[in-house]
């Protein structure tokens, strides 16, 4: 099967420009290896990392068609999030038993990944301060006061944030009320997607910038790259969208890309223009609204506006209508701070399913997946990725019964139909966010 479509991300992403330079590690040549995982986001990473630790004399690869942190996995907005946020339920929890496992899916993934952080010194912006639902009107708060009563059910830590205490918290006096829950962590996602690359063990080899161009199979797996075949037993698709390209879950996975602006770093001057804290996280009552961020570096981040594009890659007039929106988004925010210019503007992928499921487990002989996070990328993308090699390793446990429980993706209407319905599905909604956005 030849692989018609491959990531090709842009590299405007203020994430990474931001880093220093990075020197990729490319595949040299032909070569085999026990297991071959596909996509080096933070699923592959997890993956990799597990499996390596439960089969130390196995050689594991672990290959991208992009650099690490060039793709979602570096273009989100560095939330990890720990609570479950259900938007089909009217109190946004639903079942408790399931608002229960992704609470406890979640949680495990941010003491995962705070370990490696600990363990490995990786630094990554790492911030503990929670985060704040905000709402800017009456229609915004009805959401929070749902919010919070499935919290409260729920049994999780929140608590209301009035209107005063807010502006004291953020310095813009822009949202009327707020939810704070203590659980989520705020990171660098493209400094913490590296930094886990960077210190993976001894027996997983990455390699950057090596696309898989065909796919054959039969006693062996053949992966075929501009550097040369690849041979393998065991595949391991942590590549989300792009998995379809291998010839599995065609028809199911909708890549939805999300835009975010960053500032250049605020002056002194202008942080005490600004106040409040020195770093905070929000994210907005209305799905899609902006999400905003105070960075520790002292930027601003506004992440809004979202498009619909089936092949997986974003337009150059997708990013340009986008950067209007992300422009009024901050200046409505912060007319304080009216002369600060937005550095960098990106876009970036979300795989997502009609009925919000992931793919997780196996997809064909000797290939096997998970993907697929609706938005949640960096909490559900790192345990699944862990819990992965757990199943391939035969590693019981209650959360990795309740994921191979899960059901598939749903199929999607076919085209053009979907793209009609999607589009102005994305259309109406972001309309209707009205002051949120």
């Amino acid at each position: 099967m030849k692989i018609n479509n491959l990531p090709a991300d842009d590299d405007s992403c203020g994430w990474t420009k931001i880093l220093p330079k990075h020197d990729p590690r490319r595949l040299e040549g032909p070569t085999e290896a026990d297991w071959v995982i596909v996509g080096a986001g933070f699923t592959g990473l997890a993956a990799a990392r597990q499996l390596a630790a439960h089969r130390p004399d196995d050689t594991i690869l672990l290959v991208d068609a992009q650099c690490v942190a060039d793709g979602a996995s570096g273009r989100n907005s560095g939330f990890l999030i720990d609570l479950p946020h259900d938007l089909s339920a009217p109190d946004y929890i639903g079942d408790l038993k399931v608002a229960g496992m992704d609470l406890s899916l979640n949680r495990a993934a941010i003491g995962y990944l705070r370990e490696i952080v600990e363990e490995e010194g990786i630094d990554c912006d790492w911030r503990a301060c929670g985060k704040v639902q905000a709402a800017v009107n009456d229609k915004g708060i009805k959401v929070l006061e749902a919010y919070r009563s499935g919290l409260e059910r729920l049994g999780a830590e929140c608590h209301m944030v009035n209107t005063s205490d807010m502006q004291s918290k953020l310095g813009t006096g822009y949202y009327k009320q707020g939810l704070y829950t203590p659980g989520t962590v705020l990171v660098q996602p493209a400094a913490l997607a590296r930094g886990l690359a960077r210190t993976l063990p001894e027996n997983v080899q990455l390699c950057e910038l090596t696309p898989v161009t065909r796919i054959e199979h039969g006693s062996r797996i053949q992966l075929h790259t501009p550097a040369g075949m690849i041979k393998t037993r065991k595949l391991i698709l942590t590549n989300n969208i792009f998995a379809q390209e291998f010839g599995y879950l065609s028809g199911t996975l909708l890549p939805i890309f999300t835009y975010a602006g960053l500032t250049r770093p605020l002056t002194e001057a202008e942080q005490q223009r600004l106040g409040g804290d020195a770093c905070w996280g929000v994210i907005p009552a209305d799905p899609f609204g902006s999400t905003v961020r105070r960075t520790p570096d002292q930027r601003i981040l506004v992440r809004n506006s979202f498009s619909f594009n089936p092949g997986g890659k974003s337009s150059p007039t997708d990013l340009e209508n986008a950067k209007k929106h992300i422009v009024n988004g901050y200046n409505a925010r912060f007319p304080m701070l009216d002369n600060v210019e937005m550095e960098y503007s990106w876009g970036g992928v979300m795989c997502m399913s009609r009925n919000h499921a992931p793919y997780f487990g196996e997809l064909g002989k000797n290939v096997f997946g998970a993907g697929g996070h609706n938005g949640i990328g960096v909490t559900k993308g790192t345990i699944t990725g862990k819990l992965i090699a757990d199943h391939l390793a035969n590693k019981d446990s209650g959360l990795l019964r309740y994921m191979l429980s899960q059901p598939r993706p749903a199929k999607n209407p076919p085209r053009p139909l979907l793209d009609i319905g999607v589009a102005a599905t994305l259309m109406y909604n972001q309309w209707r966010a009205g002051p949120e956005r």
